[in-house]
């Protein structure tokens, strides 16, 4: 008996290491449900609640599905509900989140951003923030600095890389294309805004949180029907459908 090495996949890298800095890959975004629910049926059980807010998370995993670090995976969490208003009592968050999400049904589609045809704008629809489960796109990848050498260093989406950049092709097919790196800077921690004499109990000695991303209600929905605090916080059935093909395929 003999054993055929031939057809083996590419050996993965140690899981302790990160994905280089400024990474261009197509991935693939899963997400985590943490019980809490959305303000749509079928968000349901859907959200992650923050431990020290009001804000409700959407959980993100990402895992790469082409090229040289294929099957890698990192995690970042958007934040969909709660948070600072801005001037028009909108969540400021929210504009965020929505273009991200926006931008990943634009590269996974092959949508340019600048297309507003009534045909194009139909397919940036979404019923919930469930249909994004399972999209794939095009993306470059950080690496996010830890504000604390007793902590590590994490990949996160540093952003959505469109039709009309010069890259999507090629992360499309699955090539190789040169890095460009981000080189971000530090997260600040509370401690850096004490006093040089304060206290030792005045240092807050706690890890900084990665940024948040923040939504009131999903995709465009007047705010008053946002549903209340406690009906977010009751999980219910999720319904049978899964979202689109198109965006699931």
């Amino acid at each position: 008996m003999s054993f055929d090495l031939n057809d083996a996949q590419p050996q993965m890298m140690p899981s302790g290491d990160l994905i280089p800095d400024g990474t261009f890959a197509k991935i693939r975004l899963s997400i985590r449900p943490g019980g809490v629910n959305g303000s749509v049926p079928m968000d349901a059980g859907l959200l992650k609640g923050s431990t020290g807010s009001d804000a409700k998370m959407l959980d993100c995993e990402f895992t790469v599905v082409e090229g040289s670090f294929v099957r890698r995976k990192f995690w970042q969490n958007f934040t969909v509900a709660g948070g600072k208003l801005d001037d028009k009592g909108q969540s400021k968050g929210w504009n965020i989140s929505k273009a991200s999400f926006r931008a990943m049904v634009d590269s996974a589609l092959g949508l340019s951003p600048k297309d507003m045809s009534e045909a194009t704008k139909a397919k940036r629809l979404i019923q919930g923030l469930k249909q994004l489960d399972g999209i794939t796109f095009a993306a470059r990848i950080m690496v996010e600095p830890a504000s604390d050498p007793k902590y590590r260093d994490q990949n996160r989406l540093a952003n959505v890389v469109l039709p009309d950049e010069t890259q999507y092709a090629a992360i499309m097919k699955g090539e190789t294309v040169e890095p460009d790196p981000v080189n971000a800077k530090p997260r600040k921690t509370a401690a850096s805004s004490v006093a040089p004499n304060a206290p030792a109990w005045a240092t807050d000695n706690t890890p900084a949180q990665a940024p948040r991303v923040v939504t009131s209600v999903p995709w465009g929905q007047p705010q008053g029907d946002a549903p209340s605090q406690s009906a977010m916080q009751q999980p219910t059935p999720p319904p049978a459908a899964s979202g689109p093909a198109w965006l699931n395929g």
